[in-house]
């Protein structure tokens, strides 16, 4: 009977809920262990033990040779450069996030994909829960995205959405943003945890029964990273970054996470003030062509996903005011800019970078983060510290060690095929290239003394005030 008595008590005992993330305990915290949310734990009564019976499946199972894959076949959304970061369309069923920062453009660029993928036999539905249906219509306005199969809704409700669900019937959906919906039927602010957690839930779960593609927009934290549960981009079946400067034309969209193809494909992006288009040679941004070569500039080959960009690399030497010279870097790694500087003051014996002022930077906004980038780097500085421009039409690719070896890098081959087909005629590259394009002349190099002795040897400029001395 006393054993009977403390099981009933120990059923009876209340629980403790975190209002954010729907974390439970035994006993109350000021904050939460796994949001890190204070005051967010209450009491909510013991969770009740409940076990799943068998139950009536909704279809039998099949050998996996007889289950029909047409169905998951994608659709264009009409804009080809999304559809090479989707591995070719849509699929039905399919559930996509799409994070960015703030002003960045994923409201244009949806709301144009929304308008390009309606039409008779596929109807698209626009939810926005940050704007009203007014301003969304300007902007559809300004970017030319109107179409009658295009239907738009501002709600912030989840059961609204689902409502708009059923009375539309719509082929696409696309939500702006999830983190704007909330569930009435869920404790918490809409964007926390749990409300994320189940608006995300029921949207996948319409998605899959009605064999709806849905777009949702994802917000993202000061830190990069999409916000919200992680458990988030687990559910969804596509994971997309949409990057970029604000104060540059350049937008990439970037697979993260992709069940229907690869994720080292890249969709280029240009923003102007009549929407976005795509760009399917968007190398002539990051060039600046010019009559004849500038001291500080070298040309290289970036890969971004699989796709060969041709950037250019700048870099400016100044005397130094200060005891401590400046190091400035924009779309370029202050550690690898750091360790070229460091490589061509010992192992290219160039000793005029250590007291002034360098300045390095790219063009157009394109960000060079990969190793192949460090030849051309190592070059423009070794340019600006001389005053001695590189030949004109080359282009270097390789990634140099901190002996001053240059290195292999991937991809040589396409990075080469793509800055033949622009008109560069000379490339300095590490040893075994393997094929090379016609009409290009290329030049193996094996560390960075054979690489700078590309630079003419022209004496450098002394300043204007010490001509007369």
């Amino acid at each position: 009977m006393a054993a009977r008595t403390s099981r009933s008590s120990a059923k009876d005992r209340p629980s403790y809920r975190c209002t954010e993330c729907g974390w439970t305990t035994a006993k109350w915290l000021g904050r939460c262990p796994e949001c890190q949310a204070w005051g967010t734990v209450e009491e909510f009564g013991s969770p009740a033990v409940r076990t799943t019976a068998p139950g009536r499946v909704t279809s039998a199972a099949l050998p996996i040779g007889q289950v029909d894959g047409r169905q998951a076949t994608a659709r264009s959304t009409g804009v080809p450069e999304l559809d090479r970061v989707l591995g070719g369309g849509l699929v039905p069923g399919a559930v996509v996030l799409l994070a960015g920062e703030p002003g960045v453009g994923k409201s244009t660029l949806l709301l144009d994909v929304a308008a390009r993928a309606a039409s008779d036999e596929h109807r698209t539905l626009y939810v926005t829960g940050e704007e009203s249906a007014s301003q969304v219509r300007l902007r559809a306005d300004r970017i030319g995205a109107l179409s009658e199969h295009l239907y738009l809704a501002a709600e912030t409700d989840l059961s609204a959405v689902l409502g708009h669900l059923d009375s539309v019937k719509p082929s696409l959906l696309v939500l702006d943003s999830v983190q704007t919906v909330a569930s009435p039927e869920i404790d918490g602010a809409p964007g926390g945890m749990a409300q994320v957690r189940e608006v995300a839930g029921a949207l996948i779960r319409a998605s899959k029964e009605r064999g709806m593609a849905t777009l949702l927009v994802g917000h993202v934290t000061k830190d990069g990273a999409i916000a919200g549960p992680r458990l988030l981009e687990h559910l969804v079946d596509v994971v997309l970054h949409f990057e970029g400067d604000r104060h540059a034309r350049l937008r990439l969209v970037r697979g993260v996470k992709n069940r229907y193809g690869a994720t080292d494909e890249v969709g280029c992006f240009e923003l102007h003030d009549e929407g976005i288009t795509g760009l399917a040679d968007p190398s002539g941004l990051f060039l600046t062509r010019r009559a004849e070569p500038v001291p500080g500039t070298c040309l290289t080959v970036t890969l971004e996903g699989r796709r060969p960009l041709v950037a250019e690399v700048q870099a400016l030497t100044v005397d130094s005011q200060i005891p401590s010279p400046r190091r400035t870097t924009s779309g370029l790694e202050t550690s690898r800019v750091s360790m070229m500087l460091a490589v061509l003051e010992q192992r290219g014996r160039i000793s005029a970078l250590g007291k002034r002022d360098i300045y390095s930077a790219t063009v157009g906004g394109v960000r060079l983060s990969e190793p192949a980038a460090d030849l051309a780097i190592a070059l423009a500085l070794a340019s600006a510290a001389s005053d001695t421009p590189l030949p004109k039409n080359l282009v270097a690719i390789g990634e140099v060690g901190l002996a001053g070896e240059v290195r292999r890098v991937t991809g040589v081959q396409r990075r080469l095929a793509e800055a033949a087909r622009l008109g560069f005629t000379h490339a300095l590259v590490p040893g075994d290239p393997g094929k090379i394009p016609s009409g290009m002349r290329v030049l193996e190099v094996a560390d960075i003394g054979e690489a700078l002795r590309v630079l003419p040897s022209r004496p450098r400029r002394e300043p204007a005030g010490a001509r007369g001395e």
